[in-house]
């Protein structure tokens, strides 16, 4: 039975997502300015639901078996990650 060929990835794909990384982290990076850093930060995680709109979710816990969304913001951002708009707005906590 001969092995079939293992398929290459696309070139092109990888540099839209390294791109669409780098804005999610920038976006991650301008709720936690706003916010300020909660006690027990576990991770920050931005998903793009549509265009430049986000979801993005503030996590906190001591470890990953107890951890918790402690802040949800649905933000709009502009090209460089910049939010220029929030649903609840984000105001300084910490």
């Amino acid at each position: 039975m001969s092995k079939l060929p293992v398929a290459t990835p696309d070139g092109g794909a990888e540099p839209a997502d390294a791109g669409q990384k780098q804005l999610s982290t920038a976006v991650c990076r301008s709720v936690i300015t706003a916010l300020g850093r909660p006690a027990n930060l576990f991770k920050v995680t931005a998903r793009q639901v549509a265009g430049n709109s986000y979801r993005v979710n503030v996590v906190t816990g001591p470890d990953a078996t107890s951890t918790r969304i402690a802040h949800s913001f649905f933000v709009a951002a502009d090209e460089n990650g910049n939010v220029t708009a929030s649903t609840p707005a984000i105001r300084k906590v910490y």
